[in-house]
């Protein structure tokens, strides 16, 4: 059950993480994980100390997370195997995927450094730039859902990824209209092309700017700006209620206070049943189980909590997690892992001693999961889409590479079992928890450890167990969270 918990709360727990919960009672071990503001953030302080996964730098370059797509990449991976706060980064990757923003556009348009900047940059470290887009919905993870809405409304990013910064009173751009209301609040079905332009005219005038010298690629950067003379200023109709009295209206206002607009409708977003059941329906697949249809009455059970609760994740959350559905072993192992997910769990059920987070990201990228990359604004196809042949050999692959890297590692904490192959064989399953193989898979594990006299030597146990390792992670059984 605890691993399932930090599995699925998180990316796994390596061998002393487990041993550090022994004993924790399962409602203790929820609490915490879900409450982690008291928890340090200090994880990027430990950023190239010796125990720690590694991180490479181009040659003579620092380490600069904040510019440096890549260097941002490694930061998030070394926050995802050692935060103490692991379901905030579980909860950022989660909507990472629902406001899909590719790093890509944004570099076409203001360059590597600012692009960077705008995905993910750390505020704390570097003065006057706001926060990169990940970095503010970590900020939003489990808080209320209409700030998260309407901080990516305004987050440059957002504005650029979706042609914000096209939206004028004489002509009024749609994407972003639509994408609120399609993809972050209503789904399809819950809107017409009538809501879809009213939309469009309410975010009129939001748009971007350039703080500090536009050449100095390394010191300016973007932030929002509302550009009042760009702002439709007449009332905008829904088909939906906008207002608790039922009202359907925004009325015409001044465009000196145009941005109330914006706040009126993601209020009506966020209040919408729609919004309630999708929201719930898409965390539980998450969390819960994707292979079957979702529970019923845990899905409107955290809706009515969404909606009871002032649109609160949290509140969802913790409906999900204490729920019976969320500790049914019928549900352990019910999610195809999402490469990062795959990738990070390996990683700390493996070892990471000398090992790079740098050398992850090619492997990552094979498997179909590039970090701050999403394909397109619906994001990644999740479940079965992650599985194909090219991306389960790159899965196959990275397990051997970090198997054959940690093999020494692999073959010291293996030791104890040295007297036979059943019992090396009979403690590696338990280290590296899967959905089950069947008799024929276990055999043939068996067979491979057998495949020599067995002696249990130091020699033999570097050979057999990275090998057996492998064999687990790369596995099709191992794919699942």
């Amino acid at each position: 059950m605890l691993e399932h918990i930090l599995r699925r709360m998180g990316f796994g727990a390596s061998p002393a993480e487990l041993a550090a919960w022994e004993g924790v009672p399962i409602d203790t071990a929820i609490d915490r994980l879900l409450n982690y503001e008291s928890m340090s953030t200090d994880h990027d302080a430990k950023i190239g100390q010796p125990e720690y996964v590694g991180i490479t730098t181009s040659a003579g370059n620092p380490f600069s997370p904040n510019t440096s797509i890549n260097d941002a990449r490694q930061r998030w991976l070394f926050r995802m195997i050692h935060s103490q706060r692991p379901l905030e980064e579980k909860m950022a990757l989660f909507w990472h995927n629902h406001f899909a923003t590719a790093y890509s556009k944004l570099a076409g348009a203001v360059g590597q450094e600012r692009a960077t900047r705008l995905m993910d940059n750390d505020p704390s470290s570097l003065d006057g730039s706001p926060a990169g887009q990940i970095h503010v919905l970590r900020q939003h993870a489990t808080g209320s859902f209409p700030g998260m809405l309407l901080a990516m409304a305004k987050h440059p990013a957002m504005v650029y990824w979706l042609d914000s910064q096209l939206n004028t009173r004489t002509r009024p751009q749609e994407n972003f209209g639509r994408e609120i209301m399609e993809l972050f609040s209503l789904g399809i079905g819950n809107y017409t092309e009538q809501d879809v332009y009213a939309a469009a005219r309410v975010f009129t005038g939001f748009n971007w700017q350039i703080v500090g010298d536009r050449a100095d690629r390394l010191n300016g950067y973007y932030t929002f700006l509302y550009r009042a003379a760009d702002h439709d200023t007449n009332a905008k109709t829904f088909t939906f209620a906008i207002y608790l009295d039922g009202g359907k209206t925004i009325p015409a206002r001044a465009a000196a206070t145009g941005e109330q607009d914006a706040l009126d409708l993601i209020l009506a977003l966020a209040r919408h049943p729609a919004t309630a059941r999708r929201l719930a329906t898409r965390l539980y697949k998450f969390f819960v189980n994707e292979t079957s249809e979702p529970d019923a009455s845990l899905v409107n059970a955290m809706a009515n909590a969404y909606l009871g609760n002032n649109y609160n994740i949290k509140a969802v959350l913790r409906t999900l997690f204490q729920s019976s559905q969320f500790r049914d072993p019928a549900n352990f192992f019910q999610r195809y892992s999402w490469p990062l997910e795959y990738t990070v769990r390996a990683i700390k059920e493996i070892g990471w001693t000398g090992f790079s987070a740098n050398s992850a990201l090619n492997p990552l990228t094979n498997m179909g999961q590039q970090m701050y990359e999403p394909p397109d604004v619906n994001g990644w196809e999740t479940g079965p889409g992650w599985i194909s042949t090219s991306s389960m050999l790159a899965r196959m692959n990275f397990s051997a590479t970090l198997a054959q890297n940690q093999r020494f590692n692999l073959a010291r904490d293996a030791q104890p079992y040295r007297q036979s192959p059943d019992g090396v064989l009979a403690y590696m399953l338990a280290r590296f928890p899967n959905i089950g193989f069947s008799s024929t898979a276990t055999a043939a594990m068996s067979d491979y450890l057998r495949s020599t006299a067995w002696t249990g030597t130091d020699a033999q146990l570097q050979q057999r167990v990275p090998g057996l390792a492998r064999l687990i992670v790369g596995s099709g059984e191992y794919q699942f969270n």
